[in-house]
């Protein structure tokens, strides 16, 4: 799993390769998490699985995952899809 940089913004990416064997980008740091069906977070896990969750909650608890790029990236309309 290389880094890579996003071709909008700059940022360091790093794939990930979803369920549906597509690669997401997704920010490199492994951010904590608590899933949670409804919640309004969505995080990467490891295995590819988009998981809405709590991005907030008792450390000895969490699970970590990823953030998608697409979330935090100020040019992610520019990839869209039409």
């Amino acid at each position: 799993m290389g880094i890579s940089k996003c071709r909008a913004c700059g940022a360091n990416l790093i794939y990930i390769r979803t369920a549906a064997g597509k690669h997401m980008p997704c920010d490199p740091p492994l951010v904590p998490y608590w899933p949670r069906e409804g919640a309004p977070g969505k995080i990467v896990t490891m295995d590819g699985r988009v998981v809405s969750c709590d991005l907030e909650g008792p450390r000895e608890e969490a699970r970590f995952g990823r953030v998608s790029h697409f979330a935090t990236c100020p040019d992610a309309g520019r990839f869209k899809r039409k």
